[in-house]
């Protein structure tokens, strides 16, 4: 007798994505430090982007990237409600390009490396002009941009795997 599990719903894969996500964001300061390592790198809150793309539908994947930024300064007050906003901005805008340009194009891994790359100009785009008028101060470009290319490569191979064909 073979065991057979219902297929999850849309509604139970967003519960159990936007949970992983807020726990991904709680505990992401806890495991950088105990690894020692910058685990910031991989981009964690627009992985959770990636899998709402993959594994629920638009509402829930706009949610994550209004939220999660902000939810991350309420637990943490890290990052700043400055750059949180413009991480939501990012990863918000992000989506909706994705969404935009895979209905429009036939290549779905050019949607995902076109819309990570704008969502990315845009950050930096806000992120000096914050920092050119004071709002924030650090530098522009702290993760360096050879991981921040591996990274967007490997999402967006992700997204073109595994995001299922438009019937």
């Amino acid at each position: 007798m073979e065991l057979v599990l219902p297929k999850p719903t849309l509604i139970t894969r967003s519960i159990l994505l936007n949970a992983l996500g807020l726990a991904l964001v709680y505990f992401m300061p806890a495991l950088s430090h105990m690894t020692a390592l910058p685990l910031y790198y991989a981009e964690p809150m627009r992985l959770m982007i990636v899998l709402g793309l993959v594994y629920t539908n638009r509402a829930n994947t706009l949610l994550l990237g209004l939220t999660l930024p902000i939810f991350s300064f309420l637990i943490s007050s890290h990052p700043s409600i400055a750059k949180a906003s413009l991480i939501a901005a990012e990863l918000t805008a992000n989506a909706v390009l994705f969404y935009y340009w895979s209905g429009r194009m036939k290549s779905v891994l050019a949607s995902a490396l076109i819309s990570i790359a704008v969502s990315k100009i845009l950050y930096y785009s806000l992120k000096s002009l914050m920092l050119s008028t004071g709002v924030m101060s650090g530098e522009l470009i702290a993760t360096p941009l050879a991981i921040q290319v591996v990274v967007t490569l490997l999402l967006s191979l992700f997204i073109w795997k595994f995001l299922p064909a438009k019937k």
